[in-house]
């Protein structure tokens, strides 16, 4: 069952992400699951940093995750397009 959670956060996360960030994706629904579920390890580790270890890494809020999606996005475009 937290595998099933998983991957329909990492949905919501992820579709949420490329909704907000303006521009063309060419990505399935496999990668905008991933999209999510890296942007919820990148939202925990920033929590982590920020608040000097009070939360764990994967303890990232869904605020936090669809921040650390949208970052991942851009990294994502930006590696993309300079390929």
């Amino acid at each position: 069952m937290w595998i099933v959670s998983l991957l329909v956060t990492g949905l919501i996360v992820g579709a949420l992400a490329r909704l907000l960030v303006p521009g063309k994706d060419p990505m399935g629904i496999l990668a905008t699951i991933l999209l999510g579920i890296v942007g919820s390890f990148v939202g925990g580790f920033l929590a982590n940093v920020i608040f000097e270890g009070q939360f764990e890494v994967s303890a990232a809020g869904f605020i936090g995750s669809v921040i650390g999606a949208i970052i991942a996005l851009l990294v994502y475009r930006r590696l993309n397009t300079s390929a």
